[in-house]
């Protein structure tokens, strides 16, 4: 077990301790919101400790401004983690934490160790399908959340579909569950003053008069890159006039990244992407655009179409989990069948051809953060559960 920038913080009795349980703590959506979380929840109020069943990013960890947030590292290897009990419950016993919060299916066996600690408030966030279960259907994860019903006392669904699977296939009972959706911060994802994109360093398109669609996010199978390569393939092949000014910007990387470069590079248009590969100024990427797109087979809250939003863009996004609640189709974006490229094309065509349109839907966007998706609101929201937890058992 190692531990990062251990720290002291409030007294405990006026700052409870909140430990957020992950599976790993690097780049990404679900740990991104748990840094919002972290930074933005009053100090004065609420101390934290990050475990991480696996690994711990130092960079991405340095995200944390808060003081003495404690960092712990398990380097849990692969399978079921019941031989990390009682690491965790050693864990547990030393940080006194008065909630565990996990999040995940693959942090959620660490709720036992807390059961069996004695640990207060048990809160378990489910913010997104598996990998391997995009649609919620398998009876295995399905048992395993039942199994470890019991030992959770309250659970956050980042959205209205998870909820109702929560609610519907796992049995989550009402009084115990609670529907949060994500917050963006609306400062540091902002559009440009006069609403122009702007130029992004190592960007190979910054030529005011082209028309730059792109996408952010790790390429693995569930956020499906490839589906949008074959889709801009497509889109240019239908109007080839388009390929005048139409260009892909892909930001991230990862295991599908190769399959998405053979793709363009087999019908000639290599030149026309750019992949920027991982990059830590995203807020600036979003403003490089001109349209937002996630071609994903499943999503929970989805931060990127939220920051993507935050900045001013149009969204073109599959209707996949929570994606439908964020984008107001015809309003703020455009919502399309997953894994269809041919329906994806179609929507990058419509949206290049009429970029007057869709620049009025980016400010329609940023208007319907700033109204239901903001920072303040999601804080407050996770407050408001960490706050009952605190109050003891309910009948329910």
């Amino acid at each position: 077990m190692a531990a990062l920038n251990p720290g002291g913080g409030a007294d405990p009795v006026e700052a409870p301790l909140i430990c957020h349980v992950v599976y790993r703590f690097a780049v990404g959506g679900l740990e991104n919101g748990v840094v919002n979380l972290i930074n933005h929840l009053p100090s004065d109020r609420w101390r934290h400790a990050v475990v991480s069943l696996t690994d711990i990013d130092p960079g991405f960890a340095a995200r944390i401004r808060t003081p003495g947030v404690a960092l712990h590292a398990l380097h849990k290897p692969p399978g079921q983690g019941f031989r990390q009990w009682p690491a965790l419950a050693r864990l547990f016993r030393q940080l006194r934490p008065a909630i565990v919060h996990t999040r995940n299916l693959a942090a959620l066996e660490a709720q036992l160790p807390a059961w069996w600690t004695g640990v207060p408030g048990r809160v378990h966030g489910e913010h997104g399908r598996d990998a391997e279960d995009p649609n919620g259907t398998s009876r295995r994860h399905q048992w395993m959340r039942k199994a470890y019903r019991p030992f959770v006392q309250h659970t956050i669904a980042l959205g209205r579909e998870l909820a109702d699977y929560s609610a519907q296939r796992i049995g989550i009972p009402p009084g115990r569950l609670h529907t949060v959706y994500n917050g963006v911060d609306t400062e540091r994802f902002r559009p440009t003053p006069d609403g122009r994109r702007t130029p992004l360093s190592g960007s190979p398109f910054n030529d005011p008069a082209l028309w730059l669609v792109g996408t952010v996010g790790r390429m693995q199978t569930v956020k499906a890159q490839p589906l949008l390569a074959r889709a801009f393939v497509l889109a240019l092949q239908w109007q080839p006039m388009l390929r005048e000014r139409l260009r892909l910007v892909m930001v991230g990387d990862g295991p599908l990244r190769g399959e998405c470069e053979a793709v363009l590079s087999e019908a000639g248009m290599a030149e026309l992407t750019w992949f920027a590969g991982e990059r830590g100024d995203v807020p600036d990427v979003m403003r490089g655009l001109d349209c937002f797109v996630l071609p994903s087979l499943a999503e929970g809250i989805s931060n990127t179409i939220l920051e993507a939003m935050a900045s001013g863009l149009p969204v073109l996004a599959t209707a996949v989990g929570a994606n439908g609640e964020l984008v107001a189709p015809g309003a703020t974006g455009r919502l399309v069948l997953p894994g269809d490229a041919g329906a994806l094309a179609e929507g990058l065509v419509q949206m290049a051809r009429d970029s007057g349109g869709t620049a009025a839907q980016g400010r329609a966007g940023r208007q319907r953060v700033e109204q239901r998706f903001s920072l303040g609101s999601m804080v407050a929201a996770y407050e408001s559960v960490y706050q009952r937890v605190l109050k003891g058992p309910r009948q329910e």
